[in-house]
């Protein structure tokens, strides 16, 4: 029996299509579940009486309750950047599901609204990795 190579070609398309947006639905995910740990990092220390000291207790020890079982993702760096991403981004419908945590991660020393909104508004993947890094370049050296 002859198997066309249309029909191989079709079935290899398939299969990358596929993973691709697999790879995008967990990115996806991935990015929601940093927001809603920053969300609830965010919530916990609003109840602490002295803020700063409190956050800083806070993120310290949930990391070292974290670490162990799910990995460096989990520092207190990370959690920060947590705690960060959901300050700066508090409406998870707004979002943006063709972008990942890499992306978010790279506008979080953005405070300005309107300048994270310039990189964000109508750039695809590429453009908007380049231009951030681009702002950095230039920022590392002015410093």
């Amino acid at each position: 029996m002859l198997i066309s190579q249309n029909m191989i070609t079709d079935v290899k398309l398939i299969i990358h299509q596929s993973r691709e947006q697999a790879i995008r639905v967990v990115d996806h995910q991935r990015t929601l579940m940093y927001w809603h740990i920053g969300k609830r990092i965010f919530e916990e220390e609003q109840l602490g009486q002295e803020r700063a000291d409190y956050g800083s207790y806070l993120i310290r020890y949930l990391s070292e309750q974290l670490q162990p079982e799910f990995g460096s993702g989990f520092s207190r760096r990370q959690l920060a950047r947590y705690r960060q991403f959901y300050r700066l981004f508090p409406i998870v419908s707004a979002l943006r599901t063709q972008l990942s945590w890499t992306h978010y991660k790279l506008l979080l020393p953005f405070e300005n609204a309107d300048k994270r909104e310039y990189y964000l508004a109508g750039k695809s993947k590429s453009d908007f990795c380049q231009s951030v890094s681009d702002v950095f370049a230039i920022r590392a050296r002015i410093a």
